[in-house]
């Protein structure tokens, strides 16, 4: 390990060895692609980048001397037809190794990368594609996202190019009779792409669509420097977009640097371990756990290119390949629970983190009896790196988000931007005078937007929260979220974690139902585990559960069972459509 990760950092530590101050310097034409993947590809060409497989059992292992070589064809390949500085381009690959190639290509070009789910459908994806005036379409032939995109391209005029990779498999091949994938139909998939002849080999035609695989493995595997700047635009994301069309949040290069606080300090990465991060190439926590800070660090990272989440499967996973450092949602852990732990063996896992939605006590609790490690969790947003995490060598209060990152200053302050005393709740704001890496240029063409969100020297981000005495940080919910009843302001995010410790409740979303006397009152809309039913006898256990286990005022005096909760095209539960429903119910009732 050459720990290149210091030619761009300054850190200082404490007598207990947590990180204390970190700051960021970068030359101006710093960019990814060169100065991170091509670097250690020269100076330390075998050491591994990725490890990668699928459920047909197709596995390779990529060196950063090959991320190199396979960037640089992409690069080629995409400059060939067109694509160039500053252009938008959507990716929509899932969990396919070629997403890291199109990625760390479009960082060399200078071109936009705009990830987006395989989720999408015909309304979301022309928005996006109009709002944001992408230019080229790489997309997956995986699933039905290619017919999406067909049936949406007469009106979205700005799309030149439509590129489609074979993902061949990604974990939707047809299963024999005997358990195993049929990789016997005409098409590589599984078994026969395995090899480093296999990479990019299985071709595909459709009309109208360029043929990635094909193209790739006929371009020159040497790509000339182009010029960027640091703070041009890298990367794109629409953001989850819980009520209205999403933003989308416009990112510089010194986001890619951002993260390093983010897999030195939090994810714990090593250049001998490898990194697990379970998350699809579409959402943010990808590049979050699978690429930009875990490369800085010279690390390895897993990719497991499946369709469905199982957790056995997972569990297995991580025996097989030894996984060390492991990051996934509290979901994701709380499925894993229901396992049986003798049958797996997880003495590989040196580390685990979590982030995105609540980790209750009994979670943490369980994992550490069955693994002897402590979740250390973390939080940011589409628009930041991690801002607020218990980083390494820490003692995580459970529930607590952690202390800010040292990158960042915070405070948490009232609506007229004073600073909120301990324990008052109030919004999260990052300071932005300097400007600091990693926090987003802009809300694309959105100014309106984008002033209301960055004014008066702070990033406003809309979470709620609010601080101990010792300096730790607790997660309310979101500025609309935020139920104010009987004078009291109450977080969705405390009481579902609350339910969610009871065995009969799988998921559940809390939200504010208008009341004449108390302004709101708390409601819950919960989707039941398997083999419970939703009686009036449960509704009352489930309240006084969560009186026994936190304020009373906060208990849900309405529960309600659905099937499942909304949610959007990433996975969010949509308090806000509940709150519409409620409110539609409520005038219907007056009519």
């Amino acid at each position: 390990m050459r720990e290149i990760n210091l030619r761009y950092v300054e850190e200082t530590y404490g007598r207990d060895k947590t990180l204390q101050t970190f700051s960021l310097h970068y030359p101006d034409t710093f960019n990814f692609g060169y100065d991170i993947v091509d670097d250690i590809a020269v100076n330390d060409p075998t050491r591994r980048a990725m490890i990668w497989c699928n459920p047909e059992g197709e596995e390779h292992i990529f060196t950063f001397a090959d991320m190199k070589t396979w960037s640089d064809k992409t690069a080629n390949y995409l400059t060939s037809l067109g694509i160039g500085k500053g252009d938008m381009v959507m990716v929509i690959l899932r969990r396919h190794y070629q997403f890291w190639f199109v990625a760390t290509a479009l960082a060399k070009i200078g071109a936009v990368m705009v990830p987006a789910t395989f989720m999408l459908k015909e309304h979301d994806l022309e928005y996006r594609l109009n709002s944001a005036e992408i230019k080229a379409v790489i997309a997956t032939s995986v699933g039905e996202i290619d017919q999406v995109v067909d049936r949406v391209r007469d009106r979205c005029p700005s799309v030149e190019t439509y590129i489609l990779v074979n993902g061949a498999g990604g974990g939707l091949t047809p299963m024999r009779e005997d358990g195993e994938p049929d990789v016997e139909r005409g098409t590589l998939i599984g078994h026969a792409l395995s090899g480093p002849e296999g990479i990019c080999s299985a071709p595909i035609h459709r009309p109208g669509w360029e043929d990635f695989n094909t193209g790739v493995r006929a371009a020159k595997s040497e790509f000339a420097r182009v010029q960027t700047h640091v703070r041009e635009p890298m990367l794109m994301y629409f953001s989850s977009g819980t009520s209205g069309n999403p933003k989308m949040v416009l990112h510089d290069s010194t986001y890619a640097l951002g993260h390093i606080v983010t897999a030195k300090h939090w994810h714990n990465v090593r250049p001998d371990g490898i990194h697990f991060t379970i998350a699809d190439t579409g959402w943010g926590k990808a590049v979050w756990g699978k690429y930009y800070g875990q490369w800085i660090m010279e690390a390895c990272v897993f990719t497991y290119d499946f369709d469905r989440f199982h957790a056995g499967e997972i569990m297995r996973l991580i025996d097989k390949y030894r996984i060390t450092t492991l990051c996934c949602p509290p979901t994701m852990y709380r499925l894993m629970m229901q396992e049986d732990f003798e049958e797996h063996d997880l003495s590989s896992l040196e580390y685990s983190t979590t982030a995105g939605e609540a980790l209750n006590p009994d979670l943490f609790n369980f994992w550490k009896e069955h693994t002897g490690l402590t979740i250390f969790e973390g939080f940011g947003q589409t628009e930041t790196p991690l801002t607020v995490a218990n980083l390494t060598n820490s003692t995580p209060h459970p529930g607590s988000m952690g202390k800010p990152n040292p990158l960042y200053t915070l405070e948490i302050q009232r609506d007229d931007g004073s600073r909120c005393n301990v324990g008052e709740t109030g919004e999260i704001c990052i300071k932005m005078d300097p400007r600091p890496e990693g926090i987003m240029m802009e809300y694309y063409r959105n100014e309106a937007k984008t002033a209301e969100a960055i004014h008066d020297g702070w990033y406003h981000t809309g979470d709620v929260a609010w601080v101990d005495e010792d300096g730790f940080f607790w997660y309310v919910g979101r500025n609309d979220d935020v139920i104010k009843s009987s004078g009291y302001r109450i977080g969705p995010f405390e009481i579902e974690s609350v339910l969610l410790e009871h065995d009969a409740v799988r998921e559940v979303a809390v939200t504010g139902v208008p009341d004449p006397v108390r302004g709101k009152v708390v409601k819950a809309t919960i989707v039941l585990s398997q083999g419970f039913t939703g009686t009036d006898d449960l509704t009352v256990e489930l309240q006084r559960w969560v009186k026994r286990r936190t304020a009373p005022y906060k208990y849900p005096r309405i529960i309600s069972y659905v099937e499942e909760l909304p949610k959007t095209v990433n996975g969010k539960i949509r308090r806000a459509a509940i709150r519409d429903n409620d409110e539609k119910e409520n005038m219907d009732g007056l009519v």
